[in-house]
């Protein structure tokens, strides 16, 4: 399985992410990053420059899968279930 890299980017600063997680496909990625970010959201919410963050996800390879900003992990998908993670 593919290893995926869960950068946090806010402004020029970038936190990165050394040990990664195993997961099968770009899509799983996207599901993880969006679970982390509304749980970070939900336990340090207060902090309004949280939602000019971005968590940038790379490959093993360090090419960037996608970039998922904070503030869109608070819209809801009505495709998906108000309670898939």
């Amino acid at each position: 399985m593919p290893r995926y890299f869960f950068n946090t980017r806010m402004g020029d600063d970038v936190i990165p992410d050394v040990e990664g997680e195993e997961l099968r496909d770009a899509d799983q990625a996207w599901q993880v990053a969006k679970a982390m970010i509304v749980d970070l959201l939900a336990d340090q919410g207060e902090q309004p420059n949280l939602l000019t963050a971005a968590l940038v996800v790379t490959d093993q390879k360090g090419e960037v899968v996608l970039e998922f900003p904070f503030a869109e992990a608070l819209i809801e998908d009505p495709e998906s279930p108000s309670t898939m993670h």
